[in-house]
C-alpha cells in the first residue's frame, strides 16, 4: 500500500492558551522563564537549539581547551522543574503583532497574550557576508567545533607538506577583532600551539606558528581602560602574538587575506569583529545600526506594550545617552527583572517598574594566568583578575555538574598545560587534509 509522505508527518497544535511566549533560551530568555514558572505562569519558551549555551566559554571550547558538554546544558532539564513552563524546539521566522502569534519556519503558530524577544545575536560581516565562508565566527557549539577542527587540521596538513612556503602559510593564523572574543582566541590558540602541541609533532614545530590579531580601531578591548588594554597588548605580544592595530581588512580568501593595500598568506581566518542582532527584531519596528529594537525603561519595545525585548536583541538606551552592552550579566539581570515584574503584574495587577542595571565589572582573559578586570574606577590585571574571571565564569555556568568539571579541567590545564578535547571533527574533514595537500602539489 502506498504511503504519502504527509501520513507520516505529525500535525502539531501549537495554540496553547495564549500565555507568555519567550523566543530564546538564552541568558535572558532563561531568567524570565524561571521567574514565570516560579510564580506558575503559563509560559511557552522557543529556541531553536535543545540547549542552553554558556557563549563566554565557547573560545575555549575552540581551542580543544573544554568539550562542548561542558558549557551547554539541555532547555528541558533546567526547566523541567516549573510545570506551568513549555519548551518548544522550534525556529521563529515571524511575529505576527496583529494576531498576536509567532510563526515557525515549519508554518505552525503559537499564539501569545505577552511576548518576550531573547533571540540574540549572530555575526556581522559588515556587508561582506560572502567572507562567512572563509572566515567563520564563533557564536554555537558548531561553529566552535569547526574551528577546533580547522586549527588542528591545520597543524596536520603542515605535518604532511613538503614546500616550506606552504607550511608557513597552514601555519599563519589570522583572528580578526580585538574584543574579549578576539583576545581570548589569540591567547588561547598562541597556548594552544607553544605548549600544548610542542612536542607533538616531528617535522613541524608548533611554537614557530603565526598568529596575527587584527584590530581596525586604535586599540585592543576599546571597552575598558587604556591601562588595560596596553596590558593585553604586552601579555599577547609574549606569546609571540602579533598585534596589528588601526587596520582594516579588505578582503578575505581560502588562502589568503588582504589587509589594506597588502595580501598575506593565511591558513585559517576566524571572524571576531561585530555582531548583529536577530532579524526578528527589525519586524517589531525600527532598530539601531546593529539591529537591537529600541525599548523603553521597563523593557517593553516602543508601540507595543505587550511586547518586551532583552539581552543581545534589546537597545536600552541609558541617561547618559549609551546603550548597555552585549554581556550575560545584563541579559541575566533583565532577565530576572521582567520575569518577577511579569509575574506580578500578570498575577496582581503590579504595574512594571523600571529596570536598573547593576555592574559587576567587564573582564577579558588574556592568556594563562592572566586578565583584565574593570568595574567603575577599579582596575585589577594579571593573575588576580584571571581568578576573578575564573570565579564569575563558573558562577555564571548553569548546573552543578558543569562548574566542578570546568573547575577541574581548569586546575588540570593550569598545572599540566594540557588540553583533552582535541579532537577533529567528521570524516570529510579529515579526508580534507589529504586532498588539499594533493591539489596543492
Amino acid at each position: 500500500m502506498k504511503t504519502d509522505k504527509s501520513d507520516c508527518e505529525p500535525n502539531l497544535s501549537l495554540e496553547p492558551r495564549a500565555g507568555v511566549v519567550i523566543i530564546g533560551a538564552g541568558f535572558a530568555g532563561l531568567e524570565v522563564a524561571r521567574e514565570l514558572g516560579k510564580a506558575g505562569v503559563e509560559t511557552t519558551i522557543i529556541d531553536r537549539r535543545n540547549h542552553h549555551l554558556f557563549q563566554p566559554l565557547l573560545y575555549q571550547v575552540a581551542t580543544a581547551a573544554l568539550s562542548a558538554p561542558d558549557i551547554a546544558e539541555p532547555i528541558r532539564r533546567i526547566l523541567r522543574r516549573y510545570r506551568s513552563v513549555k519548551v518548544l524546539l522550534g525556529d521563529v521566522d515571524q511575529i505576527d503583532t496583529a494576531a498576536r502569534k509567532v510563526r515557525l519556519i515549519t508554518g505552525e503558530s503559537v499564539a501569545y497574550g505577552r511576548l518576550v524577544l531573547a533571540s540574540g545575536a549572530g555575526q556581522s560581516y559588515f556587508g561582506h557576508d560572502n567572507w562567512e565562508l572563509w572566515a567563520p565566527g564563533l557564536k554555537t557549539i558548531d561553529d566552535a567545533r569547526h574551528i577546533r577542527s580547522q586549527v588542528l587540521l591545520k597543524f596536520e596538513q603542515a605535518e604532511r607538506a613538503s614546500d616550506p612556503k606552504e607550511r608557513h602559510r597552514l601555519l599563519s593564523f589570522a583572528i580578526i577583532g580585538g574584543g574579549p572574543t578576539g583576545v581570548e582566541l589569540a591567547g588561547a590558540i598562541a597556548e594552544l600551539s607553544r605548549y600544548t602541541l610542542a612536542r607533538d609533532f616531528r617535522v613541524i614545530d608548533p611554537a614557530a606558528t603565526t598568529i596575527t590579531l587584527i584590530e581596525a580601531g586604535p586599540r585592543l578591548l576599546s571597552a575598558f581602560d587604556e591601562s588595560l588594554s596596553a596590558y593585553a597588548k604586552e601579555r599577547l605580544e609574549s606569546l609571540g602574538v602579533l598585534v596589528r592595530t588601526g587596520e582594516t581588512v579588505k578582503d578575505i580568501g581560502p588562502c589568503k587575506i588582504q589587509v589594506g593595500d597588502r595580501e598575506e598568506p593565511v591558513g585559517l581566518v576566524v571572524w571576531a569583529a561585530g555582531v548583529a542582532a536577530s532579524p526578528l527584531a527589525r519586524q517589531l519596528g525600527d532598530t539601531d545600526r546593529v539591529g537591537r529594537i529600541v525599548v523603553d525603561d521597563t523593557l517593553a519595545v516602543t508601540g507595543h506594550d505587550d511586547i518586551f525585548a532583552l539581552g543581545d536583541a534589546a537597545a536600552f538606551i541609558r541617561e547618559d545617552g549609551t546603550s548597555l552592552p552585549g554581556l550575560a550579566q545584563v541579559a541575566k539581570q533583565q532577565g530576572t527583572h521582567l520575569g518577577r515584574g511579569l509575574a506580578a503584574r500578570i498575577l496582581s495587577g503590579e504595574p512594571l517598574k523600571p529596570f536598573h542595571y547593576e555592574s559587576r565589572g567587564n573582564t577579558a582573559i588574556v592568556g594563562r594566568h592572566a586578565a583584565v578586570f574593570e568595574n567603575g574606577g577599579f582596575k585589577v590585571k594579571g593573575w588576580l583578575a584571571w581568578l576573578a574571571w575564573a570565579v564569575i565564569h563558573i558562577y555564571l555556568l548553569v548546573g552543578f555538574q558543569h562548574r566542578f568539571l570546568v573547575s577541574m579541567q581548569w586546575l588540570w590545564r593550569y598545572l599540566t598545560y594540557d588540553r583533552g578535547a582535541r579532537l577533529i571533527g567528521s570524516q570529510d574533514e579529515v579526508r580534507d587534509v589529504g586532498t588539499t595537500l594533493h591539489r596543492k602539489s
